[in-house]
């Protein structure tokens, strides 16, 4: 089984990737394979809500960045962990251009695929900056993983990340937390037990 991790960081080796990596040490030593993917400093557009994607599901119209390459990713992975540093208390724009694409061209790569949100921050904004990443899973019929404590490191640098003993207590949990659970839906699996079918269809407006 293979976690894909992504690093919405702008710096390759920061505070983000200290998270992640202690994450993926949990994870090698449950036997299960991860992947650290940092999403670039190369520019990334917006979903520009052109709804070509509804005609070629699996792929973003807009080919030139990194976007259809994670979907691929996506498809092959079993869980998913998104790593964010804080930018005036909200994710960064990168991270969250590359979702709104992945997402809405990929829905299906991510579906019932257990995942998580880890924010770090010099001192605030982690928790909002979780709250958002986890629209995304709660809107895709995916399970969401949890820790011990709010999914949050804190420093301004990888050494200040280190000697944040909770924070990285709480990606260790986190990791194990993800382990278990994709063990238990594999077990499921195994068992006849398959994801449902969700309903479609209904689209309410409430202007009318």
């Amino acid at each position: 089984m293979k976690v894909l991790m992504l690093n919405g960081s702008s710096r390759p080796h920061g505070c983000t990737d200290a998270a992640l990596q202690a994450i993926a040490a949990v994870l090698a030593e449950a036997d299960m394979e991860s992947e650290i993917l940092w999403l670039g400093n190369d520019p990334i557009r917006d979903c520009t809500a052109c709804g070509a994607c509804a005609k070629a599901p699996g792929r973003c119209v807009f080919d030139d960045d990194i976007v259809n390459r994670i979907i691929e990713k996506a498809a092959q992975a079993d869980g998913f962990i998104f790593g964010t540093p804080v930018y005036y208390a909200h994710p960064s724009g990168r991270i969250l251009s590359v979702l709104d694409r992945a997402f809405y061209a990929g829905k299906d790569a991510f579906a019932h695929k257990p995942a998580a949100a880890v924010a770090s921050a010099r001192r605030a904004g982690t928790i909002a900056s979780v709250d958002v990443l986890n629209k995304y899973f709660t809107i895709s019929q995916m399970p969401v993983v949890s820790s011990s404590y709010w999914n949050e490191v804190h420093g301004s640098v990888p050494g200040d990340v280190a000697l944040d003993e909770e924070g990285l207590q709480t990606m260790r949990n986190l990791g194990r937390n993800m382990a278990w659970m994709l063990r238990c839906i594999q077990a499921g699996r195994e068992a006849g037990f398959l994801p449902p079918q969700a309903e479609s269809g209904a689209r309410t407006n409430f202007i009318r």
